[in-house]
């Protein structure tokens, strides 16, 4: 096993306490609304989160890894976010994100970002300098954060459809390339300036985020 590779995987985890868990990043509305009903579709919804939303996120948060002013990524990360219920959601998965990564692997960078930031940074930001303060790179941030976007919903489906949980694991292991590909595009962003990094558009994402966020009875807080 290459050297940071075990750390990684505590990152990526899906039991890493970050509060991930309580949100579906989407797939709880896509149920609801009939894009989401098997193994089938449910990849159709991760391969197109993972090539939009999925990319963003890991080239901010392989550029946080790569040492880019926070700050700045953090309001580039606002700018590519429209849906205010987005925007509250990212920063609550970063504040919970921030105390987890505090407590692992403590470090100047993360402490003065929540110096900053007190009610919390876009999460992807916050997860790559946790992976810089691990001692990672930025293409472990990019995978980490790959990962993330996809198998956050593939797990809320199993919940919400009682999917078969190994079909679901499935969908993630046929998704590994595209993971692959997008994690090494968005570190090959992250070497450029922060204008340059991918903004690219999920407006489905977007509209059902605000969407579900007025909903009066959820499982998932997103």
């Amino acid at each position: 096993m290459r050297a940071g590779a075990a750390t990684l995987l505590v990152l990526a985890d899906g039991r890493f306490p970050a509060g991930g868990h309580a949100h579906s990043s989407g797939a709880e509305a896509a149920v609801k609304a009939g894009r989401i009903r098997d193994a089938a579709s449910l990849h159709r919804f991760c391969a197109g989160r993972l090539h939009t939303a999925g990319l963003t996120a890991a080239a901010l948060a392989a550029a946080a890894a790569a040492g880019t002013d926070p700050l700045a990524l953090d309001e580039a990360a606002d700018a590519r976010t429209s849906s205010p219920a987005l925007r509250r959601t990212a920063r609550r998965l970063g504040r919970q994100m921030m105390r987890a990564a505090r407590a692992t692997w403590p470090g100047p960078g993360l402490d003065a970002l929540a110096a900053a930031r007190p009610k919390g940074a876009h999460q992807p930001v916050v997860l790559g300098l946790a992976a810089r303060s691990a001692g990672l790179t930025p293409l472990d941030a990019a995978h980490a954060a790959a990962y993330e976007n996809v198998s956050g919903p593939a797990t809320a489906v199993v919940r919400l459809l009682g999917l078969d949980p190994f079909d679901a694991t499935a969908v993630l292991a046929r998704l590994a390339p595209d993971m692959e590909e997008v994690a090494r595009r968005a570190e090959e962003a992250a070497r450029g300036p922060v204008e340059d990094l991918p903004a690219a558009s999920a407006p489905l994402l977007e509209i059902t985020a605000e969407q579900h966020a007025a909903w009066p009875v959820r499982l998932f807080a997103s």
